[in-house]
């Protein structure tokens, strides 16, 4: 089943120097393990294809059913030198929630997963 990440987290970013910051966090605390288990390092980083030049951490924080998330080479030099329209990075997280996950259908209708509405 397809669900959308924005029906199941919300998102905040911004900027440390040329690195995007980005934090997602689980809306009820059954859907953080599907969240944790879809958002790996290499599906983030190939979402961001083309915008971030360099690697992205992940960082787990089951207590706070999130996951924080650093995309290094994603502001051309960071907010006092860029020239980028969102020198800051505050778009990354409404970027992030544009993910489509696929959840198997028992486990999502076991956990209360809204389903993406075509």
């Amino acid at each position: 089943m397809r669900v959308r990440l924005v029906d199941i987290a919300h998102a905040r970013s911004g900027d440390k120097g040329d690195t995007a910051n980005v934090g997602v966090i689980a809306l009820r605390p059954e859907w953080y393990p599907v969240i944790a288990a879809q958002l790996t390092r290499e599906r983030v980083k190939r979402h961001f294809q083309g915008v971030i030049t360099g690697d992205v951490e992940r960082y787990e924080l089951p207590n706070l059913r999130a996951l924080n998330f650093l995309l290094h080479g994603a502001l051309d030099g960071g907010g006092t030198l860029s020239l980028k329209t969102d020198a800051q990075g505050k778009v990354f997280s409404t970027a992030m929630l544009r993910m489509i996950l696929e959840v198997d259908t028992a486990e999502a209708a076991t956990l209360g997963l809204p389903e993406m509405r075509a």
